[in-house]
């Protein structure tokens, strides 16, 4: 079994334990704070139980991949779009056009952050859920370079 399917499955019945319990916030909120590695100075019963349980069932190995799982699943459960943007420099224009159009294609509440990344060069890398959308010259220099590659590995 993969470690998808497995984080998926675990991620699911949390999250549907958490709704039942009416925790599923107070986890969302404590497991977004742990993937950005800062760690909750007390994490919440129903968090600590299931930590627990993967610990038992030797499934503790992937408690990252179980955390991101639910994080999507539970935005996903609330209509929740989060979108990230990375850029070469502070572009608070480009970010209001971004966000404006966003609005526009997606309907709930949108969660937007944005991450100054000099190594892009320029352009831009947005992330929207699961989805990216890369415009920046690092990654183009990347396909650049790459196609060069192939072409020199043939000329051999």
């Amino acid at each position: 079994m993969n470690e998808g399917v497995i984080s998926k499955r675990y991620a699911r019945a949390l999250l549907e334990y958490c709704l039942e319990k009416g925790s599923a916030e107070r986890v969302y909120g404590q497991l977004c704070l742990i993937l950005e590695g800062k760690m909750p100075q007390v994490l919440e019963d129903d968090l600590q139980r299931f930590l627990e349980l993967l610990s038992s069932n030797g499934r503790l190995s992937y408690a990252k991949y179980i955390f991101g799982s639910y994080t999507m699943q539970y935005r996903r459960h609330c209509g929740i779009v989060q979108a990230r943007l990375s850029t070469a420099i502070e572009d608070p224009k480009l970010d209001e056009q971004i966000k404006e159009s966003l609005k526009d294609r997606f309907e709930g509440k949108m969660v937007f952050s944005h991450k100054v990344k000099p190594e892009l060069i320029g352009g831009f890398v947005l992330e929207i859920d699961d989805k990216v959308m890369d415009t920046s010259v690092k990654s183009k220099l990347e396909k650049i370079r790459r196609e060069f590659d192939d072409l020199n590995k043939r000329l051999v």
